[in-house]
């Protein structure tokens, strides 16, 4: 029986790994893993056998990725552009700075600038990960017309449908120079909170695991602790006390929020995990149970992280703001794991 073939893959905008360490367990080679963040080096050279070029993609050298895809049979070309310009949140703060159409300028140059290589480079398969708004955009068109002689597929994937324990919506494309190639229905059994973080040691707001200075809960005023503890797991705000209210949810605006100061149920997957994933009072983080918010831990593992992924080294202190950033605009590590194994069948039917 002939040797499957070998795939090198790239992956440009790596963050902290997420994708990568997904393909790697499908079994995946990734040489190579770009992104102009230096506090993505060590998680992403630590947790994963790539090697890490701290650089912009928009002056990237193709020589340099080149060199890398060519190093198996097959290549591999996979990125996701930064998406905050197709972020409710960011739309929303640009609008309350001016009154124009979004987006515009530079938001879609890093998107650009993946279909150039993938013009210049020919790899054999290409993945991109994004968020659904950009399958509405011109840029999204730009980039199918630039893959042109491509089989393509895309699709808006539901992630508690491929076994993330997390309510999150991405578009996934894939790419195809050796045949077509399809995106499946996912259907997946659904995971929950309870299965991921139901076993970690349980911590008061503000104590830090002594074993895991990831599993750390950040403080709660003596108002939200108040807050919290009138909760309920799936509940919202409106199961408080009028006096805990605050004067936001009073407004008509506020009344459209209502999982904001929430606690996760344990039965169903987590809400989204963002950058802010680790406040109380910036959506349904609470925990499930303890009177506090989900730790920096929690939340990589509802990212599809593996327990022991080191996200710093050792020497360096622990910053909400830093890792909640890596851990929220991860690609998510299941995702990553369904994209190589449908790669892998891939080449296993068509070279």
């Amino acid at each position: 029986m002939p040797r499957e073939p070998d795939i090198a893959a790239v992956d440009l905008f790596c963050g902290a790994g997420g994708l990568t360490h997904g393909l790697e367990l499908a079994g995946i080679k990734v040489n190579l893993g770009v992104d102009i963040d230096p506090a993505c080096e060590h998680p992403f050279k630590v947790n994963n056998c790539a090697q890490f070029l701290r650089a912009d993609v928009n002056t990237l050298a193709p020589s340099t990725v080149a060199a890398e895809l060519n190093k198996s049979a097959i290549s591999l070309l996979a990125g996701c552009a930064p998406c905050q310009p197709f972020s409710t949140y960011s739309r929303a703060s640009k609008k309350s700075k001016r009154d124009a159409s979004l987006p515009d300028g530079d938001d879609w140059q890093l998107v650009e600038r993946f279909g150039d290589l993938i013009t210049e480079l020919k790899p054999d398969l290409v993945t991109m990960e994004n968020v659904p708004p950009l399958v509405d955009q011109p840029v999204f068109r730009t980039l199918l017309e630039q893959l042109s002689g491509y089989n393509v597929d895309f699709a808006v994937i539901d992630c508690p449908r491929i076994g993330l324990p997390q309510r999150r919506k991405r578009l996934v494309l894939v790419a195809s120079r050796l045949g077509p190639i399809n995106l499946p229905d996912f259907n997946a059994p659904q995971t929950n909170v309870r299965d991921t973080i139901g076993d970690l040691p349980s911590l008061l707001a503000g104590e830090v695991d002594p074993h895991d200075r990831l599993h750390r809960a950040s403080r709660l005023s003596d108002l939200n602790m108040r807050r919290i503890k009138a909760s309920k797991p799936g509940g919202t705000w409106r199961d408080w006390p009028i006096d805990l209210r605050a004067e936001c949810h009073q407004k008509d605006t506020g009344a459209t929020y209502p999982s904001v100061y929430g606690r996760m149920d344990w039965d169903e997957p987590s809400p989204t995990i963002t950058t802010q994933c680790f406040g109380y009072g910036n959506g349904r983080f609470g925990h499930p149970e303890q009177h506090r918010a989900i730790t920096l831990r929690e939340a990589a593992m509802l990212q599809g992280f593996p327990r022991e992924y080191e996200f710093l080294p050792a020497t360096e202190p622990v910053s909400f703001a830093r890792l909640g950033k890596l851990i929220g605009n991860a690609v998510p590590v299941k995702l990553g794991e369904v994209i190589g194994k449908l790669m892998k069948e891939h080449v296993r039917n068509f070279h």
